[in-house]
């Protein structure tokens, strides 16, 4: 993905108390895959360097333990030869100055990838041309390292402080070359993560510790049935709390506000709400999966259509079909929703977990019936998003509770109850596949149609072109394998249910169907796993690779203990490549995954021990949802509640994790999310060699693997 500069935006250059004071927007011209999307992104940031030689920079994006807290201010910091010692990191609040501040998609990285080492480029060219100017050398023969400029035949030099003033006063440079990577100091390193420090010593403010002078607190009770609402309230036992100050009906939920959490939940508790189930009291995940069977014997909406796959597969030796149902997932970030917020005067103040500043404060404006301009959004950091911040409802709520105190901050924090009833879910859906071979196992056809809610028309309709829903094909129109034909199709079902971004998407779903279907149909032509994809990643190099690397690093067909079996999968999603090999074993009948292998090929890691640390957290993730996790639907509600229902991998389960970077040479591709996708099918894969039972639905627990269709 590249970025352009937009040189206008480049911030007006001042000096402020001696100081240079650097700022760049661009413009993004690529769609975001997983982040609610503008036709024009930008995103910005900020320096500033002192006259004491301190360099500061201020951190644009939301940090939820991916670390781009550090990661992206290395970017600035090594085209700028600052003194990475030097240089202190702030947390920006939503400010239009900085264009978008959405954090999703893993794209932080590799959309800042050009930006961002511009502006340190920008920046360093003006104090070269400073010092230059001071003292009366060509700029050319000035090197610049760790901070300080010297100029080798005059034996003179400086630091950054010394001509940060002077620099002000200077053009913005229309034109700069970038290092090339043999120049790199700071990119390819792994300093130690700036916010790691404060977090545990438990000097950084999360959402949930925020407090204020003089604050209220509250909980809101919502409809149980999706799309219910409130009707009355009778607020007479909640009262009787200590604590407890007031109960409002506030648009079809209640709001108890109280001096502290615990009283507000108990309020709730004791509240005799009066429901209105709105009309989907009847709905269920049984009914819904039925509507996605039925859907996907329907034409979709094209994504690929390369070749005649349908004339291929008619006229196949040999066809092999497979049907797959994935479900429902909720984020379950460990830090549940929160925000705190101030209503006075006509303007809301938000401090706020969030992973796109601007949604909150809309949602907000929105619940209050004021101008977006009005709201202030301090962004703070949070324990994990996978997505669910990227929505705003609870920013609204916050406001909402707020303006029944004016000019006192109020924070809502909601229960592990409320989070999982009240998610923006992963889709559910339904996969069929099909693959046409000739006579001699050379592939001919691929054909994939799925069936499920498109995130898209749920949040943005307006940027569906005739139904098409580029987001709802990633990891589904770009499969690596040469078949002759390959078509690929979306059948839409439009679902009553939230759904929204989770981390890796669709990825995380079609790279369950294509390489649980590509393990299929290499058992289906007597072939090995390894060996059937080589043979149809010929076009594919940077694919090729990361699988025989994997296959080496994983030991694939050595001897392994009784009882175990190894799975391999590899998929590319946000511009990465990752192949993981699952080494499994069965305990009455539940997986157990003992050792996981993964080779990642992100393009040029800026940090590599942030990568290997993403991966490993992506692998968890994609095993705790491949084991256990579910959303299910009965009687227009979801049944899953906290996390005796809605299990997560815990630690003595957790396998370990080998991570393997190749160096490809190319961009950075993402880092937080690509590592998921391969998770679920290298572990069903193992399960499939070891049952010899195809594996088509998740959560793999016990009885789950049931062979469907086909």
């Amino acid at each position: 993905m590249t970025g352009t500069m937009d040189r206008r935006a480049f911030m007006g250059l001042g000096a402020a108390a001696g100081s240079l004071v650097l700022g760049v927007r661009w413009r993004d011209l690529a769609a975001e895959e997983a982040a609610p999307a503008e036709a024009v992104a930008a995103f910005g940031a900020w320096l500033e360097i002192a006259p004491d030689d301190g360099v500061t920079i201020w951190f644009a994006k939301s940090e939820m333990g991916q670390g781009t807290y550090t990661g992206l201010p290395m970017l600035i910091a090594e085209e700028l030869d600052a003194d990475w010692a030097r240089v202190t990191i702030r947390q920006a609040d939503l400010d239009a100055r900085f264009g978008s501040q959405t954090t999703g998609g893993s794209g932080s990285i590799r959309r800042g990838w050009e930006p961002l080492r511009r502006a340190g480029a920008q920046a360093r060219a003006m104090l070269v041309a400073a010092a230059a100017e001071a003292w009366g050398v060509p700029g050319g023969e000035i090197t610049v390292a760790k901070g300080a400029l010297a100029h080798a035949r005059t034996g003179r030099s400086g630091t950054f402080g010394a001509f940060a003033a002077r620099a002000a006063a200077l053009p913005v440079p229309a034109e700069v070359t970038l290092k090339p990577r043999s120049a790199f100091t700071l990119i390819g390193t792994s300093p130690p993560r700036r916010e790691v420090p404060d977090k545990v010593t438990g000097r950084s403010t999360f959402g949930i510790d925020v407090r204020r002078p003089g604050m209220r607190f509250a909980a809101i009770a919502k409809a149980p049935v999706l799309g219910g609402r409130a009707l009355d309230v009778d607020a007479a036992d909640a009262l009787r709390v200590p604590g407890v100050l007031d109960v409002r009906l506030v648009q079809g939920a209640v709001v108890v506000l109280a001096t502290n959490t615990w009283a507000a939940f108990e309020g709730r508790r004791r509240l005799a709400v009066r429901w209105d189930d709105g009309p989907h009291r009847a709905l269920s995940s049984d009914a819904l999966r039925r509507r996605m069977t039925d859907r996907v014997a329907q034409a979709g909406v094209i994504g690929r259509n390369d070749g005649d796959a349908a004339a291929a597969l008619a006229g196949a030796a040999r066809v092999v079909e497979a049907r797959y149902d994935l479900p429902f997932l909720a984020h379950v970030p460990l830090e549940p929703q929160n925000c705190t917020a101030m209503v006075q005067g006509g303007r809301c103040e938000l401090w706020a977990p969030t992973q796109n500043p601007a949604r909150a404060a809309q949602e907000a404006a929105q619940a209050l019936g004021l101008a977006t301009k009005d709201v202030t959004v301090h962004v703070t950091f949070m324990g994990g998003g996978f997505g669910r911040r990227l929505f705003g409802d609870f920013a609204a709520d916050a406001a909402r509770a707020a303006a029944l105190a004016p000019g006192t901050p109020v924070q809502v924090v909601w229960s592990r109850e409320d989070d999982l009833a009240h998610d923006f879910y992963r889709p559910m859906s339904h996969h069929w596949l099909r693959a046409a071979f000739d006579a001699s196992g050379r592939a001919r056809a691929w054909f994939h149609r799925f069936a499920g809610p498109s995130i898209t028309a749920q949040q943005f309709p307006q940027n569906l072109r005739n139904g098409y829903d580029a987001a709802a094909f990633d990891g589904a129109d770009n499969v690596p394998y040469a078949f002759a034909a390959m078509r690929v199709e979306h059948a839409d079902v439009a679902v009553p249910v939230p759904v929204g971004w989770w981390r890796s998407v669709w990825a995380s779903q079609h790279a369950f169907a294509n390489e649980c279907f590509a393990d299929e149909c290499a058992a289906a032509l007597g072939q090995d796993p390894v060996a059937f994809r080589l043979a149809l990643l010929g076009d594919a190099p940077r694919h090729r690779r990361v699988v025989e690397l994997a296959a080496e690093r994983a030991g694939w067909g050595s001897a392994l203990p009784p009882g175990r079996a190894r799975g391999i999968a590899v998929h590319e999603s946000f511009q990465s490549i990752v192949c993981e090999v699952a080494e499994v074993s069965l305990d009455d009948g539940r997986p157990r995954v003992h050792r996981v292998t993964s080779v990642v090929d992100c393009g040029i890691a800026v940090h590599p021990d942030l990568v290997r640390a993403q991966t490993e957290g992506a692998v968890t993730d994609g095993i705790s949802a491949a084991l256990y996790g579910e959303v299910t639907i009965e009687g227009g509600r979801p049944v899953q509640r906290n996390f005796h229902e809605y299990q997560l991998l815990r630690m003595h389960e957790a396998p370990r994790v080998d991570v393997h970077l190749v160096d490809s040479g190319a961009p950075p591709g993402g880092v937080g999310e690509p590592g998921l996708p391969p998770a679920a099918p290298a572990v069903a894969n193992a399960v499939r060699a070891l049952t010899g039972e195809p594996v088509r639905a998740l959560p793999l627990r016990a009885g789950r693997r049931v062979a469907r269709g086909g």
